[in-house]
C-alpha cells in the first residue's frame, strides 16, 4: 500500500535535495581549481628554479593565472548558492 506524504515531508525532501545538490556543485567546482592552482604553482616554481632571473615576471603571471583559476571556484559557489536558495 502506498503511503501519502504530507506537505511538510515533501518540502523537507526538496530542501534535502537542494542541500545535496549545492554540496555536490561546490565539491566538484572546487576540485578543478584546486588541481589547476597546484599545477600552476608547481610549474612556476620549476621555471623559477631553472631561471631565477625571470622570477618577478613568472610570479606576476602565476598570480594572474591563480586569480583566473580561482574565479572558476567562485562561479561554482554562485551556482551552489542559487541552487540552495532559489
Amino acid at each position: 500500500m502506498e503511503e501519502i506524504q504530507t506537505a511538510t515531508e515533501v518540502v523537507n525532501n526538496i530542501e534535502s535535495a537542494k542541500n545535496l545538490a549545492a554540496a555536490i556543485a561546490m565539491g566538484f567546482g572546487a576540485i578543478g581549481p584546486g588541481i589547476g592552482i597546484g599545477l600552476l604553482v608547481a610549474k612556476a616554481l620549476e621555471a623559477i628554479g631553472r631561471n631565477p632571473e625571470a622570477a618577478p615576471k613568472i610570479q606576476t603571471i602565476m598570480i594572474l593565472g591563480i586569480a583566473f583559476t580561482e574565479a572558476i571556484a567562485i562561479y561554482a559557489l554562485v551556482i551552489a548558492l542559487i541552487v540552495k536558495f532559489v
